[in-house]
């Protein structure tokens, strides 16, 4: 089993450019894929970027132009860089592994942004 766990949120001003971290502990080889997902108030949570062993990438429309994921080699930490944040990018950020077929989730990590 993998386990994950991300920090690097809080308040942002708009257009600032957080870099949020997750890293992963356990079996960490059997990793397939990690993403990033959000979840805004009365909103439904949603895929905003993932990363795949051989380092290809997927990203929400809403954030293809802005935002970055990247990993290490070893995929034991991956990141969002968000660049030019804008309000209706608040929500609660989740990474997750993808192993055997199976989703792990971290607890999460709210991003507000707003002067």
């Amino acid at each position: 089993q993998v386990q994950v766990v991300e920090s690097g949120g809080g308040l942002v001003q708009p257009g600032g450019s957080p870099r949020l971290s997750c890293l992963a502990s356990g079996s960490i080889f059997s990793i397939a894929s990690m993403g990033w997902y959000r979840q805004a108030p009365g909103k439904e949570r949603e895929l905003v970027a993932a990363i795949t062993r051989d380092r290809s990438t997927n990203y929400a429309d809403s954030v293809r132009d802005r935002f970055i994921i990247s990993r290490d080699s070893a995929m034991r930490t991956v990141y969002l860089q968000m660049n030019s944040l804008k309000p209706e990018d608040t929500a609660v950020y989740y990474c997750s592994a993808l192993v055997g077929g199976l989703r792990s989730w971290g607890q999460g990590t709210q991003v507000t942004v707003s002067s």
